[in-house]
């Protein structure tokens, strides 16, 4: 895993895009295609921001995915990652090939449909963040290491019903219990993985994952197993690495 470290958040996910846009393009060259998965969430904000913005990706090249979504939730809720993803990179950009998880159908369907179309062909790059509590998409900790079902329904702890604490709902009895989520063994197999990771909201998180134990209880740490992943971090989510790690960033 490669650790990169930026002064703002705002440089991390201009230096995040333009590594995410490069590998897009090749994608597109060697494959005609770009098969993406993308993340939703305020750390994402600065990233998708950044990438819609870089020139000569061709956008109707690029089929997408997304990692989760809430179960019971209407895409027009302003917390759906439907609606996130509809207005921060879909409408944004020339896609027109993209497979959302719709969190008002039965999740059961919902997982097995987009499961199917998901690995119909090999995914080139998945967009990921670390929750607070070290979870990766919604794989609370502790994280199912071993499912190869491309999507679960998960109950959502307390720590991953964060949305609260970001202003997407009023409060914390609005925030779903359950969600849909690519598991993390279907993660790992895209091709390549990039993760912005910004705030100081996640440095414990970032720790655990970065120089702890690879264990289900640090979901996140499973990134350190993947052979071609980088961490985009910022001053302050990069503030309890240690000094060899951040060295070596």
């Amino acid at each position: 895993m490669k650790i990169k470290i930026y002064e703002t958040k705002e440089l991390l996910g201009q230096a995040a895009a333009e590594h995410a846009a490069f590998a897009m393009r090749n994608a597109i060259r060697n494959r005609n295609r770009a098969r993406v998965v993308a993340a939703t969430g305020t750390s994402q904000f600065e990233f998708l921001n950044a990438l819609v913005q870089l020139p000569d990706i061709d956008w109707r090249c690029v089929e997408l995915f997304h990692l989760d979504e809430y179960i019971g939730l209407g895409e027009l809720h302003p917390a759906s990652f439907r609606r996130y993803l509809l207005d921060r990179l879909i409408h944004r950009t020339a896609v027109d090939d993209y497979h959302l998880l719709d969190g008002e159908g039965d999740p059961e369907e919902v997982a097995c449909r987009v499961g199917k179309q998901l690995n119909s062909a090999p995914i080139d790059i998945a967009f990921v963040g670390i929750g607070e509590n070290g979870h990766l998409t919604f794989n609370d900790p502790p994280a199912d290491f071993q499912t190869d079902a491309p999507f679960l329904t998960v109950e959502l702890d307390d720590a991953c019903r964060q949305q609260v604490e970001e202003g997407w709902f009023a409060n914390l009895s609005e925030v779903p219990r359950k969600a849909i989520t690519m598991s993390i063994r279907q993660i790992l197999k895209a091709r390549e993985i990039i993760a912005p990771v910004p705030d100081a909201r996640k440095a414990a998180a970032v720790k655990a994952c970065c120089e702890g134990e690879i264990s289900p209880s640090a979901p996140a740490s499973i990134l350190r197993e993947h052979p071609d992943t980088t961490v985009f971090l910022d001053l302050q989510s990069a503030a309890l690495l240690s000094p060899a790690t951040r060295a070596r960033a």
